[in-house]
């Protein structure tokens, strides 16, 4: 039995229930394809269902503000991934009528859609032979042929998407690519695989030598950076407390946040202070403190954020300020999001 065979025989008896297999509309394999980048099948299906209940077509992604996205997204990080989404929603129903483009090529041009995307929606919503390679297919393909090229290396990607175009099952691509992704993320698992009930077992090259541990091989990911977040939470007479939208290119952009300070190293008392005496409240009376002791780390892919979140009491009106009945309304960053559950304004 060939490799492809296997695959979708495994496929057939052990495929998970999930939402988006019940169609092969390419609108709802778009969105769930989009989601699930960098993120758990168990995380991102209720994002999944909340987005086809509050969007059920393209077209009306298209017509929602991105205030509204960004709020349904709040939680699931990556958020230029929901922004892309907007924008491609916006193409799909302007330039195309609300029809996704049905070629490899065409929609490989939309915005936020990479090779991975493009080849599932290609094979799934319109059945084209086109290999898919994410992170499950690289694993179980590494592993079962002995590849140590490196898997984000130029050569790696190269390679490896030739090899699962020789290997796929042209005659049911769709199963078979749903397939091989499932394989990798049920039975392939990056630690600890079971490979005694393992159907590729018999002749998978890692498992008889004995690298099931070293395989795929991954160049080192950049180096962590540390960034020290210091937010400044106004409440004023008025119930009203301070918000502002995250501008230019960096995390988190067009999100929404309290006044932030970032420093190098952890910041003191003083530096709240004179940083509050430039915030234009000198003509206010204020106090504040140190609203967690323990530094919160909230860990990106890159960077950690190390924040503490100061309590600023003033006596007066905060200008320009959200009502606190209002704060939950807006989307922000988690970080962000998980301070205003505590605190309970």
């Amino acid at each position: 039995m060939t490799f492809s065979a296997k695959i979708l025989r495994w496929y057939d008896a052990n495929k998970r229930n999930l939402p988006w297999r019940s169609t092969v509309n390419p609108y709802n394999i778009w969105l769930s394809e989009i989601m699930l980048q960098q993120t758990r099948v168990a995380q991102g299906t209720p994002y999944y269902l909340k987005f086809v209940e509050n969007f059920p077509t393209v077209k009306h992604l298209a017509a929602a503000s991105e205030e509204e996205i960004l709020k349904l997204w709040q939680g699931l990080g990556y958020y230029s991934r929901a922004r892309n989404l907007h924008a491609t929603a916006k193409i799909v129903t302007n330039e195309f009528d609300g029809q996704f483009p049905d070629t490899y090529k065409e929609l490989l041009k939309l915005k936020g859609v990479g090779d991975y995307t493009a080849s599932a929606i290609a094979s799934i919503s319109f059945n084209l032979p086109e290999p898919v390679v994410d992170g499950n297919v690289y694993r179980v393909l590494s592993r079962y042929f002995g590849v140590s090229l490196p898997i984000n290396s130029t050569e790696g990607i190269k390679y490896f998407k030739t090899l699962a175009r020789e290997v796929m099952n042209v005659k049911n691509i769709r199963d078979y690519n749903q397939g091989i992704m499932e394989f990798g993320a049920i039975q392939c698992v990056p630690s600890s695989p079971d490979c005694t009930i393992c159907p590729l077992s018999v002749s998978c090259i890692a498992l008889k030598d004995d690298k099931v541990k070293e395989l795929p091989v991954k160049i080192k990911k950049t180096k962590v950076r540390d960034r020290f977040f210091n937010y400044l939470v106004l409440l004023g007479d008025n119930d009203h407390s301070l918000l502002k939208q995250r501008t230019g290119k960096g995390i988190w952009q067009n999100l929404y946040e309290f006044p932030l300070i970032e420093s190098e190293a952890a910041i003191t008392n003083v530096d709240v202070q004179t940083e509050l005496e430039q915030y234009g409240i000198l003509d206010q009376k204020f106090e504040f403190y140190k609203f967690n002791e323990e530094v919160i780390v909230h860990k990106l892919s890159h960077q950690h954020l190390k924040t503490h979140f100061w309590i600023v009491t003033l006596e007066g009106d905060v200008p320009n300020g959200v009502s606190f009945q209002e704060i939950d309304k807006f989307p922000v960053p988690v970080l962000v999001a998980d301070f205003i559950k505590t605190f309970k304004f």
